[in-house]
């Protein structure tokens, strides 16, 4: 869907259909020794099981804090779809605000002239939102609804130029419309560059192994704080996946917490954000 003029900075992107990045994987030359440490004795049994229960213990604790300030998005276009008729994209968003913020991906709703934010999963209220803030270049826009009657939980950002590789990260969005779903990774790498739908480049950007998938656009990356570190936009996939959509590769792409709050900045909502 094409974009339409928007009276502040910021706009969403990364719905329910993903633009594909084509990328050529490279094996490095030479050898990999691998070497396995026992684990039978019971010091070492008993490190294992407790660094797996400290580990689900962790996600556990993030999804129940975090997963109420993650919204499901439904944008609508009038024509463009199969046979002319509506074309529907789904995404993600983050509550920003208990004034009614909202913030996406500008691609999920880019050109839609209806779009719908679903709050507390299925079955849960639903409210029609308006475009109050765009920036196209990295893919950002801010959404607002009417917050009469809801009751939301904005999500905190962390500062994303402390995260290291290595370090765990966790998604949660609509993928594929399954709302409030949870994905469990790593940070991959840090500083990757990546490509905005309008052709700017995207720098900084995180990179993940969190499942992410259609739908997952607009919806957080976050740390073991469970602060966001991110906003999950893109991935890595074959050109010719399935339907042009792709899936999940390993390889997802979320834009900065810097960049996302240097934006909001800029908005007149900015001192309604993390109250």
């Amino acid at each position: 869907m094409s974009s339409r003029p928007a009276t502040s900075l910021l706009a969403a992107a990364l719905g329910g259909l993903v633009a594909a990045i084509a990328v050529l994987a490279l094996a490095p030359a030479g050898t990999t020794t691998t070497r396995t440490v026992s684990a039978s004795t019971r010091v070492a049994a008993n490190a294992l099981a407790s660094d797996e229960e400290t580990h689900e213990t962790l996600a556990h604790a993030i999804y129940e804090r975090a997963t109420s300030g993650v919204v499901a998005i439904l944008a609508t276009a009038q024509s463009g779809g199969l046979f002319g008729g509506p074309q529907s994209d789904s995404g993600s968003g983050i509550v920003v605000s208990s004034r009614g913020l909202i913030l996406t991906n500008n691609h999920v709703v880019s050109g839609a002239t209806r779009i719908t934010v679903q709050f507390g999963g299925s079955g849960g209220p639903t409210r029609e939102a308006r475009v109050v803030g765009v920036d196209a270049s990295n893919d950002l826009a801010l959404l607002s609804v009417t917050p009469a009657g809801l009751t939301l939980s904005p999500l905190r950002f962390g500062n994303s130029a402390s995260v290291r590789v290595g370090d765990p990260a966790f998604a949660i969005g609509n993928p594929y419309t399954f709302d409030q779903t949870l994905t469990v990774g790593v940070v991959s790498a840090l500083n990757r560059t990546i490509t905005s739908p309008n052709g700017a480049s995207i720098t900084g950007v995180i990179q993940t192994d969190a499942a992410l998938n259609p739908g997952n656009s607009g919806g957080p990356l976050l740390n073991a704080a469970g602060r966001v570190i991110g906003v999950n936009s893109q991935i890595a996939t074959d050109a010719s996946a399935f339907a042009q959509e792709g899936s999940n590769s390993g390889i997802g792409f979320a834009i900065p917490s810097a960049t996302v709050l240097t934006d909001l900045a800029s908005l007149d909502h900015g001192a309604a954000l993390n109250p």
